[in-house]
Parts: structure tokens; sequence; C-alpha cells
């Protein structure tokens, strides 16, 4: 990526902004190639989630993360470039798209402001290869026009154009100068007049499958020897009297899940992937990798003292150990083939959310030069918390056993920035938004002692943080 020392702000006019376009055209002729401009602004305060709610269009795709306890959030809006892939190597398929992209970019502004420059949105569904009709396909990744970003009490705003020899410039500058207007002084929309009036729109659900019949073949499969661990989905279809706003679904989950990633994933075709996951996959940030083990489940207790007996009973359940021993055994064991050093605590310790508990190990690591974020997502993905282990005949049985194709759920989405950093997300307590249908997801690790009425049970604890959000 070049970045070129000049500040949008300093004789910001639109005179000046068509003849930095004019630049960055004449080097696509002279290259032969597109270049992706990407100008970066500090702006006013925002919220992230209310500015992509103001633009929002479900015609357009768009991407949005936050994590509300730690002043962190990102969206993204419409396609400056975008690239698709499937197979076993869609996750370095996806990395050739990103360094050919940055070996064309040219950036200005305020690059170096946390969010600044240009952001890869990506996401891969829980297979390398898709169902006929399925709204994701097994990796996509683009880059927004519009972005908006908040760190702490830092916003920053960009705008990324994709500039051919062909380019309209008179198009361009006006449109970049417009956004440069609104962000400055940004107007949220009025929140029209909806069902508040009328109260909560009506629901209609139906199961699809026989859970507890999934589970007791999954374990007649592990008695026999072919994996010792597999995690197992319920799928619950919602019909609403009236279209959901996925958006206005998401602000109630970042309510209600603050400690979590509250994500949204539209694309463009009226369909939007929505859910507050607890998981990390994998974060990378000024050279260190950061991942975790995460399972093991626990209801939450009604006083401090209940709860404190059930995290204790947590600490000391066997089946939960060796499901949480299962998880960071193949982490380190997939990690270790690239180099890198582990840090890994001697035990587990106990992640409260809302409405459950789990167990979780952290897992840190300096990263080599020679290993990118998404050799380590290629290396870690599924892991067994979402597929099974041994990883391979785990996974092969899912589909069989469920009954229904995951998509994204239990992928991992995410994003990646131009220094080589990012941070991706386990796509779990999830939904897929389709206008008036919600198909929501939740799972349970099935191992030698589990018994098909708990896990349906665990189920059901999962299944309430997005059936709250829906139901509001």
């Amino acid at each position: 990526m070049t970045i070129l020392p000049l500040n949008p702000t300093e004789n910001a006019t639109p005179e000046a902004l068509g003849a930095f376009l004019a630049q960055c055209r004449d080097l696509a002729v002279r290259d032969r190639r597109p270049k992706l401009v990407s100008i970066s602004l500090a702006v006013d305060a925002l919220d992230p989630l209310a500015v992509l709610e103001s633009i929002f269009e479900p015609a357009e795709p768009h991407f949005y993360t936050e994590r509300p306890s730690i002043e962190s959030a990102i969206a993204g809006a419409e396609i400056a470039v975008a690239h698709e892939a499937n197979g076993p190597g869609r996750f370095a398929s996806v990395q050739r798209f990103i360094d050919d992209t940055l070996a064309d970019t040219i950036a200005v502004g305020d690059v170096a402001a946390p969010f600044g420059g240009p952001h890869f949105f990506a996401s891969f569904a829980f297979s390398d290869e898709t169902e006929l009709g399925e709204p994701f396909p097994a990796a996509s990744v683009f880059v927004p026009r519009w972005q908006v970003a908040r760190a702490g009490p830092t916003t920053t705003a960009v705008a990324n154009l994709l500039v051919t020899a062909e380019s309209d410039l008179a198009a361009l500058s006006e449109r970049v100068w417009r956004a440069h207007g609104k962000f400055g002084r940004f107007r949220y929309g009025e929140e029209p007049a909806t069902s508040a009036a009328a109260g909560a729109p009506r629901y209609m659900a139906r199961e699809t499958g026989d859970y507890r019949a999934a589970v007791a073949r999954g374990l007649e499969r592990i008695g026999a020897g072919e994996f010792r661990k597999i995690v197992l989905a319920r799928a619950i279809e919602l019909t609403a009297s009236e279209p959901l706003h996925p958006l206005r679904v998401l602000n109630g989950l970042r309510q209600r899940f603050p400690e979590c990633y509250s994500f949204s994933r539209a694309n463009g075709r009226g369909q939007s992937f929505i859910g507050a996951s607890p998981e990390r996959l994998v974060r990378v940030s000024k050279g260190v990798l950061e991942t975790e083990a995460l399972a093991g489940s626990m209801r939450r207790g009604t006083s401090a003292s209940e709860d404190a007996v059930l995290a204790s009973a947590l600490l000391a359940s066997d089946k939960d150990l060796r499901e949480q021993k299962e998880v960071l055994d193949d982490i380190i064991a997939r990690l270790n083939p690239l180099g890198l050093v582990l840090e890994v605590p001697a035990r587990p310790e106990v992640r409260r959310l809302a409405n459950v508990q789990h167990l979780r190990t952290p897992v840190r690591s300096p990263l080599p030069e020679a290993v990118r974020l998404l050799d380590v997502l290629a290396a870690l993905h599924p892991t067994p918390a979402v597929g099974g282990s041994p990883r391979e005949p785990a996974v092969a049985r899912i589909r069989e056993l469920e009954g229904f194709p995951r998509g994204l759920y239990a992928g991992t989405l995410g994003w990646l920035n131009a220094r080589g950093g990012g941070e991706f997300f386990v796509g779990i307590r999830s939904a897929l938004v389709d206008g008036a249908t919600a198909r929501v997801f939740a799972g349970a690790g099935i191992v030698a002692g589990s018994t098909p009425d708990k896990e349906f049970a665990e189920t059901d604890l999962k299944f309430k943080a997005v059936l709250d959000a829906l139901l509001a």
C-alpha cells in the first residue's frame, strides 16, 4: 500500500479532491490496473451502528461488529472491491486477493489512526463448500465504500473508491465530498413510526429435526470409536407477523451482551447473519496473536452464592473439563507446526456471560513475520468447540446428524487491516434473518457422558441470547 503524505482536511475543496483523484487515475492508466483509493478522516464521536442503521439499504452488503465492553466497533457498507472463494484453498485465495488489492492501494489522511486505512471484512462458512441456494459463499471478503469505526474516544471515517482508467472523476469527487460533509456533522436518520404502538410482532416457531435423536446417534458413533467429540446444533425457524429489521435486533443483542462480539453480515439480497458471539477465534495486534479455548457450559445462578457454586461445579466437572481439554489440545497441535511459542495457563478460568458461563483458556504467542493471520485461521477453523475431535471424522458426520446446512453458523467472521492485524470471532449464538423469517442456531458439544436431555437444555440456554432480542 502506498501512503501519501496528504492531509485531506487542509485545502479541503471539491477542486482539490478532484485534482487528487485525477492523479490516481493517471497512475491507473500508467500501471494498467485499477487503484483502490482510501481516504481516512478523524471525525466527531459517532455510534457506528447508528450510522449504519441510518444508511441501511437491504440491497447493499454491510458488515458490522462491536464489543461494547471495550468501546470498540466497526461498520462498513457497500462494496468498493470484493472477492469470493470456495474449497480447501479459500483462506489462501482471500489472502492473495488482499495482497493484490493492497499492492494497488493509495491511502491518504489519518491512516495511522485506530481503524484508519482500508479494512477487509471477511466471512468464512463452517464448511469449505456451501450448498446450492445458501445465502453466503464459503468465503467472501470485501472492502467497503464507507467505513466508520470507534476505538475508545476516537472515531475514524474512511472512504474507499476504485479508480480506473475510465472512472468518472466528477461523480467520484461528488460522492466523496458529500460523505465528507455528512460525516463531519452527521445527522442520524429519524426513527420512523413503527410497530411500537401496535406492540411486539407475533411469531410462529418450528424446530428443524429431532435434536435428542441426533445426540443419541452421535453418542453411538462416539461409543463405536469413530470420534471422541462431536458438536451438534439445533435450528429453530421463526416466522414473524412483520419484517424483521436485523440492525434493530442487533442493537438489542449488544445491549444484552456487551462482553460479546455483536455482529451483522448482510449479503445485499435481503439476508443478514446476526448474533452475539462469546468466542474469539483469532486476534492479531502489534505482532501478538491471541486465541482461546472456550468449551464447557453451565447456567448462571439467581444469586451471587448460587453463581459461585455453579462455577465451582463447572471447574470440577469431568465431562466439561474433558471437553475443554479437547479444544485446547487441538489448538496447540494445530498451531505448533506454524512455529509459534505458545503461552498457555495451567488451568482454565470461568467466563461469565449474561445467561451462561463457560470454561475458557486464553492462548497467546508472538507472531513470526512469515505467518499471517489467515494462516492461523486456516489452521484452527473449525475448532473442536464447534466441530469435534478428531476434527475430520467428526465434521464429516455433522450434516448427516443435524439435518440442515450450517452456512455461516459456526463459521468465522471478522476484519483485517493493511498492517497485518485483525480480529475474527466464531459465528455462534446467531440467526439468519430474511424478511419476516429467522433461523436461529444453538449447539452443544457431545462427548462420552453426555445425555440428550442435558444437551437439549444447554442449547435452550444458548438460544435465549438471540431469541430474547428477536422477540423483544
